[in-house]
């Protein structure tokens, strides 16, 4: 399944409490099994105005319904092309 990052402008995020955060992820969970179609949330960042989000999906659409029914907005949906981080680095002698 595609992964995507999704980028949400959300004034204020970064001064949302954990118990907001705590009702978005409940608005979050609901969405998605709501759907009925495959869809994995992965995790989220908050930094900012800004929220992150990596799911997993069939598709856009798919992405874009989740954040219709939820209430938020997905500004700008990627698809990841690739990961790396220090675990893919060759060490050179």
């Amino acid at each position: 399944m595609p992964r995507f990052l999704i980028e949400r402008d959300i004034p204020g995020a970064s001064g949302l409490t954990e118990t907001q955060l705590a009702e978005i992820a409940e608005k979050s969970i609901a969405a998605m099994e709501s759907l009925g179609v495959p869809y994995r949330w992965i995790t989220s960042y908050v930094a900012g105005d800004k929220v992150y989000c990596v799911h997993e999906a069939d598709d856009e659409d798919a992405i874009r319904e989740h954040a219709r029914r939820g209430g938020f907005p997905a500004t700008v949906v990627s698809v990841v092309a690739n990961e790396f981080g220090p675990h893919t680095a060759r060490l050179r002698v």
